[in-house]
């Protein structure tokens, strides 16, 4: 698929994903959204790539939410002939798409927020696993301020990552804030100035890239996004007794120790396309996020 609205660069085993329309502060559309969510399969699929860094073209934005013209990124999908009932037909935010792609991916994401991050320009990066901003980076859940309710699942991710407390405030304020009241709340675990951010963000992937199982990264990500949601601490010792007894006996662990024992960095030959434990996905199947 040939992108016209983000850029995609795979390089030794980081893949840099870039909403590439500064000339709109890189809006949001549903042009952009099936963009990232073909990448993603992309990306998924090919055992190379150990850590993904999204960010934004040019230095003014990474997303300044989404773009208010006919190809809206807040678009809804319907199924079936339409009605006047709306219990009666089937809507689906477009915001709510991606996340729910990115919350399925197999590889590490992570966020380089280069600048403004407004509305769904920040919702798309909640389900991400590290957030780096710059120092001129700002945010805004704003939808309080246009009428409506904030989107991209983000009623279940934001208050997992800074607390209700928090979620609520920004959430009814809709107020802009900036990068070192995102990094207090915990929204970001790091501020950089501009010129030195994708320098931090690809240090992180580069360490996940050359020191980790990517087996063991793609289990550990599903579990610790799935399990704290559970009623009892059981139902994570089930998953976790599970997934420590398969990985043990798996190439991964092998190299682990041996590398260990003898003093070299690892090289993992286990591939997330083929070498999941026999039990993955073990929370059966989900509602498709398309």
């Amino acid at each position: 698929m040939g992108y016209t609205q983000i850029a995609l660069d795979i390089s030794e085993g980081i893949a840099t994903l870039t909403l590439n329309r500064p000339e709109k502060m890189n809006a949001f559309t549903g042009t952009m959204m099936n963009e990232i969510i073909d990448a993603m399969d992309r990306i998924d699929a090919d055992d190379k790539v150990r850590a993904v860094i999204f960010t934004g073209a040019g230095d003014r934005a990474f997303c300044a939410g989404a773009d208010l013209t006919p190809d809206d990124g807040r678009a809804v999908f319907s199924s079936g002939d339409p009605v006047s009932d709306l219990s009666d037909i089937r809507v689906r935010d477009g915001g709510g798409l991606l996340t729910l792609r990115l919350f399925q991916s197999r590889k590490p994401l992570i966020s380089a927020c280069n600048g403004a991050a407004v509305g769904v320009g920040v919702t798309m990066q909640l389900p991400m696993d590290i957030r780096l901003a710059s120092d001129n980076a700002r945010f805004g859940f704003v939808f309080a301020r246009r009428g409506i309710v904030p989107e991209a699942c983000s009623s279940w991710f934001l208050p997992k990552i800074v607390g209700i407390n928090q979620a609520l405030e920004w959430c009814m304020t809709g107020r802009i804030f900036g990068a070192d009241e995102a990094l207090r709340a915990g929204l970001v675990r790091s501020v950089h100035p501009q010129a030195e951010l994708m320098d931090a963000a690809r240090g992180i992937a580069r360490e996940i890239a050359e020191n980790t199982s990517a087996v063991s990264v793609a289990m550990t990500r599903a579990m610790l996004w799935r399990l704290p949601s559970g009623a009892h601490p059981m139902e994570a010792h089930r998953v976790d007794s599970r997934a420590i007894y398969r990985l043990s006996k798996g190439v991964d662990a092998t190299e682990g120790v041996q590398s260990f024992l003898e003093k070299r960095a690892p090289v993992f030959p286990g591939r997330v396309s083929a070498d999941m434990p026999d039990f993955y996905p073990w929370w059966g199947e989900e509602p498709p996020y398309a």
